[in-house]
């Protein structure tokens, strides 16, 4: 078995596009490395504090929900928030 066959339907593509040479650097790359990492710190800082009203039954829910991903579940609070706000929040039949 080789190695591509592994790879997914999207990742074969990105493996012919950078095969074909369609790929190129960024001139000067550690300064980009760097401005994006500085956007990725100032967004992801929590900096802010919200008090809000949920019901037991829900935040029992989502303690649950944290325990099963392994994560605090203010972290899963925040993170489905950000997703939300960020339009990337793919909401899915729930599953008891």
């Amino acid at each position: 078995m080789n190695k591509t066959s592994k790879l997914t339907k999207e990742e074969k593509e990105i493996l012919k596009s950078v095969e074909k040479g369609e790929w190129r650097s960024v001139p000067n790359v550690r300064a980009e490395i760097d401005r994006y990492q500085k956007i990725a710190r100032s967004s992801l800082q929590k900096n802010m504090r919200v008090n809000i009203r949920i019901s037991a039954m829900d935040i029992e829910g989502i303690k649950h929900r944290a325990f099963q991903e392994g994560i605090p579940y203010q972290t899963l609070m925040a993170s489905v928030i950000h997703k939300y706000v960020m339009g990337r929040f793919v909401e899915r039949g729930v599953s008891r």
